[in-house]
């Protein structure tokens, strides 16, 4: 548990200000009591009059009276606290290519479009366990999707994705490796076991050397298994003119190899099984909001016990 913790309803803590008016209060009345007692010289008579009464069990009585007040004020706003929960490691970053050579139709419905009907297929096939990022990829490649294992977000993430300008592959690459420090960590703060999987055409026109990323994501263990998708004869119509726009496969393969991950192409998808299967299976810790109602008002159930057990106590006769 957090402190100080969060509350759900904030706006009920005004509750608390009771609490110094009473301190105030009973303060007042133990000085004016005090004042009280000096008015009698005879103090044989005043003990006989007032029984005498333990100072610390009063002073304890109260203590934990106030005690359980603020503990039930504090429930009564609804804390949320942090706890640890397990929670699988093991991540697959999608990175999609969402630059405007994507729009080619060489690739029915268009290399877009497949390209996330072939993530949506790869996603349902990842074991339910595995977290899933997503990445776009543009001359600003973005974080679409945070490791998660919610399929549907996933989905919703990949549908989200438009057409941009400029591919930055290698600056794509250090993107997906980020989303990889999101996910869970282990009890040594290690990255989490993953991979990378870059569905593209290949032609890099922006940001880092996809090499110098490749050799990044070899350092920290990741490989980066590259679907090529387009042909030769592919092209798109910009402003009026047409361009060709033919895949570079050997970018991807040269990509793949040296992070120590393995090239595919549109034809051969079901062989993408080897991206999971080759991943270490590894459980971490994340921290997750909880309400902790329930503890404070047990808290305060408690407080409340022990402090009518003490004002029992203050008049009770003991043999």
């Amino acid at each position: 548990m957090t402190w100080p913790p969060s509350f759900l309803d904030p706006e009920r803590l005004w509750v608390l200000l009771v609490v110094p008016v009473l301190i105030a209060g009973y303060v007042y009345l133990v000085l004016r009591k005090k004042k009280t007692g000096m008015r009698f010289t005879n103090t044989a008579i005043l003990s006989r009059v007032v029984p005498k009464q333990s100072q610390w069990r009063r002073h304890l009585a109260v203590a934990l009276s106030l005690a359980a007040l603020v503990a039930l004020s504090l429930a009564w706003a609804r804390p949320n606290g942090i706890e640890m929960v397990p929670r699988e490691r093991a991540t697959v970053v999608m990175v999609i290519d969402t630059s405007q050579s994507m729009a080619a139709t060489d690739v029915q419905p268009t290399r877009l479009d497949a390209a996330k009907q072939a993530a949506h297929t790869f996603v349902k096939t990842l074991p339910e366990q595995y977290n899933v990022a997503v990445v776009s990829l543009s001359g600003n490649p973005a974080l679409i999707l945070p490791p998660t294992t919610d399929r549907a977000q996933a989905q919703q993430a990949i549908n989200s994705l438009k057409l941009a300008d400029s591919t930055a592959v290698g600056e794509s690459i250090y993107v997906a490796l980020s989303a990889l420090q999101l996910a869970p960590k282990g009890t040594d703060s290690s990255p989490a076991p993953g991979a990378i999987v870059l569905l593209s055409d290949g032609q890099n026109t922006a940001g880092r050397s996809p090499t110098q990323a490749a050799a990044a994501a070899k350092k920290a263990g990741v490989p980066v298994y590259t679907i090529a998708y387009g042909t030769e004869n592919g092209y798109v119509d910009l402003d009026g003119e047409r361009n060709r726009v033919p895949p570079d496969k050997a970018l991807l393969t040269n990509i793949s190899q040296s992070s120590g991950g393995a090239a595919f192409s549109a034809e051969n998808l079901d062989q993408l099984n080897k991206v999971y299967s080759n991943i270490r299976s590894e459980v971490g810790q994340t921290p997750t909001k909880k309400e902790t109602t329930a503890l404070w008002a047990g808290y305060g159930l408690a407080f409340a016990v022990v402090a009518a057990l003490a004002a029992v106590s203050l008049g009770a006769r003991w043999p």
